[in-house]
Order: C-alpha cells, then sequence, then structure tokens
C-alpha cells in the first residue's frame, strides 16, 4: 500500500509539472496575441495617416500641374 501511495503521489506531482508548464505557455501566447493586436492597431492608425498624405499630396500635383499648364 505505501508503494502504491508513494507512486500516485510522484505521478500527481509530475502531472502537477506538467500542468504548470501548460499554464506558463498559454500565458505567453496570450501576451504574443495581445501584443499583435496592439501593433495591428497602432499599423492602422499609421496606415490611415499616409492615406491622408497621399490624398494631400494628389491634390498637391493636381495644382501644381493646373500652374504649369496656365503658363
Amino acid at each position: 500500500m505505501a508503494v502504491e501511495e508513494s507512486v500516485i503521489a510522484e505521478v500527481l506531482k509530475e502531472v502537477g509539472q506538467v500542468g504548470l508548464w501548460i499554464q506558463a505557455v498559454g500565458i505567453v501566447i496570450i501576451l504574443w496575441i495581445v501584443f499583435q493586436v496592439i501593433i495591428l492597431i497602432n499599423n492602422r492608425i499609421k496606415r490611415k495617416q499616409l492615406y491622408k498624405i497621399e490624398d494631400r499630396l494628389k491634390r498637391i500635383e493636381g495644382k501644381i500641374n493646373k500652374l504649369i499648364e496656365s503658363q
């Protein structure tokens, strides 16, 4: 009986260690997902700013072309 109890205790201890590793990996994955979402939002904001700059440049280019054509 004592041998079986020690074996069961050892198995439970190993299962607990595996559980801790799985929990640590889960936390790392969750943090990675959070950082990816933050990066995605940041890139979207930057992309919108670039589109605004592109629109402004197109308008400026159109005005310059009109000035050149009128001369």
